[in-house]
């Protein structure tokens, strides 16, 4: 009977052990063991005090000025970091630098507010105005 199927043996022990060891080989194949550690400079560290009864608080730590400018590196704002934008947001700000030189003496660039009588005269009235409505 070719409909019929045909039921499979079950596995035994020992060859359920040579599937997980080929597995287990197979991992090991793509795994790489990373010994040295390091803290991650582009996240937030956040120092943590000592206990206040500890009795090793003057403990003496070797700077490492490598990773010392990785953290200051990675601590400086995008215009100092890069040379150019890296995304389209930050091309909106990087160059915030003026494009001329404001000179408050300039009268065709500087137009300060002026006084006269009759702006004295309405700005007296518009805060009486705002007084008595502020009164009821």
């Amino acid at each position: 009977m070719a409909g019929a199927k045909q039921e499979k043996a079950p596995l035994d022990i020992v060859h359920q052990n040579a599937i997980h060891v080929e597995t287990i080989l197979k991992e090991q194949r793509s795994q790489k063991l990373y010994t040295k550690f390091s803290i991650n400079p582009y996240k937030k560290f956040h120092v943590l005090t000592d206990k206040p009864m500890s009795k090793n608080t003057q403990e003496e730590v070797v700077e490492d000025p490598a990773f010392l400018k990785i953290i200051h590196g990675a601590c400086l704002v995008p215009t100092k970091k890069y040379t150019h934008p890296q995304t389209e947001s930050q091309e909106i700000g990087w160059i915030s630098t003026p494009l001329i030189i404001m000179d408050r003496g300039d009268k065709r660039l500087n137009f300060s507010r002026q006084n006269s009588e009759i702006t004295k005269y309405m700005d007296a009235a518009w805060r009486l105005k705002e007084q008595t409505q502020n009164l009821s």
